[in-house]
């Protein structure tokens, strides 16, 4: 049986405080969906705001002093918003687990219908795990590490990657509702933007009105907000050069801590560019070290011609 599931990995801080959130593994995958507790809601939401925390935007506004105001800050202010993880597949047969890459993020999950619709290659990451899907006909073949000659695949027909896509948007609409609830429950002064911001994370649809947890309390009506993110070139399913270098400013808080991320270099010792990591981290690739390399990498990103 092969089961596909959006997961979000885990960046919350440690001793984080600022409202009640799980025990979950850190840098781990979280399955999202409508079964999850309101602590591991709160702990995906803490996640998604700390991903989006660094202070790389110098023409934007400035960080508020309160605490939850700041920590909120990156995700209510920054126009590309970041949640790092994207969609896990299982073969519970073979035993069998494709992971997201480095280069991978839930705001880019829609990116596997237009790899369906046509695509020949998707990418997700690169060295030191470069998970890869690949089309041959109607046949998709995702390989754990494209790095390895005899790494792990899972082989699977377009028609069921299609029927596993409905079931990951009905697991984002299910985490959204449960997201969305809890949001205006422990975030009442800021429920409307940062639903929108939770909305924008997942690439679903922010809702029209948000509902009032409390007859007392009144949230205002929004739309949701367009997309504004220029079109890809023709051909490309994923440009890791555009994605690499939003991942190096957006992701840098997320990884920097963790010798063994997916995302980390530890061959790379330039300085990180977000505020808040120490300069000498050596596991923290620097931006202009990712364009470099992925400007080598990018054209794996191209669809057949």
């Amino acid at each position: 049986m092969i089961v596909m599931r959006p997961v979000l990995e885990m960046c919350t801080l440690d001793g984080f405080d600022l409202w009640p959130v799980a025990d979950v593994e850190r840098f781990g995958f979280l399955p999202l969906g409508g079964e999850l507790s309101p602590a591991e809601v709160g702990a995906a939401i803490a996640s998604i705001a700390s991903c989006n925390g660094s202070d790389n935007d110098e023409d934007g506004p400035t960080r508020p002093a309160d605490p939850l105001a700041s920590f909120l800050h990156g995700l209510l202010t920054f126009e590309d918003v970041f949640a790092a993880g994207g969609l896990q597949v299982t073969d519970t047969s073979a035993g069998v687990t494709f992971q997201p890459g480095c280069c991978d993020g839930l705001e880019d999950w829609r990116d596997w219908h237009q790899f369906a619709d046509g695509g020949s290659l998707l990418g997700f990451g690169h060295t030191p795990m470069s998970p890869m899907a690949e089309r041959f006909g109607d046949t998709v073949r995702l390989t754990v590490d494209g790095e390895l000659s005899d790494s792990p695949v899972i082989e699977l027909s377009v028609t069921e990657l299609r029927t596993l896509l409905e079931a990951v948007e009905r697991d984002l609409a299910e985490f959204f509702a449960l997201a969305t609830e809890w949001i205006l429950q422990h975030l009442p002064g800021h429920g409307v933007p940062v639903t929108a911001a939770v909305a924008r994370a997942l690439d679903l649809a922010a809702p029209a009105v948000t509902p009032t947890p409390h007859p007392d309390v009144i949230i205002a009506v929004t739309d949701p907000a367009p997309d504004t993110r220029p079109a890809r070139p023709a051909g490309v399913v994923r440009d890791l050069r555009a994605r690499s270098a939003r991942s190096a400013m957006r992701r840098p808080l997320c990884c920097a801590a963790m010798p063994s991320s997916p995302g980390c270099h530890p061959d790379v010792p330039e300085e990180c560019p977000a505020a808040g990591v120490p300069e000498s981290n050596p596991n923290h690739r620097s931006e202009q070290a990712t364009r470099t390399h992925m400007t080598a990498v990018a054209g794996s990103t191209t669809m057949g011609q």
